[in-house]
């Protein structure tokens, strides 16, 4: 599944090759999107924006279209005229002279005006986007604290979108390592140096998997493990995915269990209760 830092790339690639281009041509797969298409046509694609799985489509006409990737969607960039050969279902099409963007198989898709774009129901429920320019560790820090959060078990808050857009399970994991914190803890039970260090790392890890591209081991000890042939699997993580391997701290075997009926990975010594 697609965390923030995998959307934040997909909006990138988008914006990399129709970004500030006049669109030629603009489809829609879904019928109630189709009279859109000749409004978006001749405009430009102002930016994206992403909050967690959601991407936010910004055009120069004023209009923008929320879509969300759920499990299956996927947004593939080409050259104009090589237009990939999928079974997939086009939800939309933007296409400029020289290079297409296309949204597959995704079906959570609207069309709003610029202005009121963040009245989107969905919108309303999510909290800040890990990734956002403007979020600030004393802006986690005062969501950990506040009324909403501060008794929820960290196992679950950090799959609650509306704690923080973006998180998700591989994130949790690793974050909740990073800062040294026992998974079934909760922000009211941490002291105030646990509780700014479980806020740095948050956006940290975020920040380290999105400019890697999906590793959220420190750079010295990815250069150490990929210079011993390690495979990309075998050395992204630190904890996630790795039940019963040694922990890269400790050597202490790391655990396994489900926490909100999601898989989440942990070490008993550096994050001990």
């Amino acid at each position: 599944m697609p965390e923030g830092p995998e959307i934040r790339r997909a909006a990138d690639k988008v914006e990399a090759v129709i970004k500030d281009t006049p669109l030629e041509k603009v489809e829609f797969g879904l019928a109630q999107l189709k009279p859109y298409a000749k409004q978006l046509e001749g405009e430009k694609v102002l930016g994206m924006e992403t909050r967690g799985k959601a991407l936010i489509t910004h055009f120069s006409n004023a209009l923008s279209m929320y879509s969300h990737n759920q499990l299956y969607g996927v947004w593939h960039t080409c050259k104009r005229n090589e237009l990939p050969d999928t079974k997939r279902q086009l939800r939309v099409g933007l296409h400029t002279k020289t290079h297409s963007a296309i949204l597959y198989s995704a079906s959570d898709i609207s069309i709003w005006p610029s202005q009121t774009i963040h009245e989107h129901p969905f919108l309303q429920r999510v909290g800040p986007d890990v990734l956002n320019g403007s979020v600030t560790k004393e802006l986690v820090l005062e969501r950990l604290r506040s009324k909403a959060f501060y008794n929820r078990a960290l196992s679950g808050l950090y799959l609650d979108q509306r704690f923080m857009a973006g998180l998700g399970n591989y994130l949790r994991s690793e974050i909740l390592f990073a800062a040294g914190v026992h998974p079934s803890l909760k922000p009211s039970q941490l002291d105030d140096e646990q509780l700014r260090s479980l806020a740095h790392h948050t956006l940290a890890i975020c920040k380290r998997s999105y400019e890697t591209g999906g590793y959220t081991v420190y750079t010295e000890l990815r250069e150490i493990l990929e210079a011993k042939g390690v495979n990309f699997e075998g050395t992204r993580f630190m904890v996630f995915d790795r039940e019963e391997q040694p922990c890269r701290v400790c050597a202490t075997p790391i655990k396994r269990q489900s926490y909100n009926g999601r898989r989440l990975y942990w070490c008993s010594q550096c994050q001990a209760k």
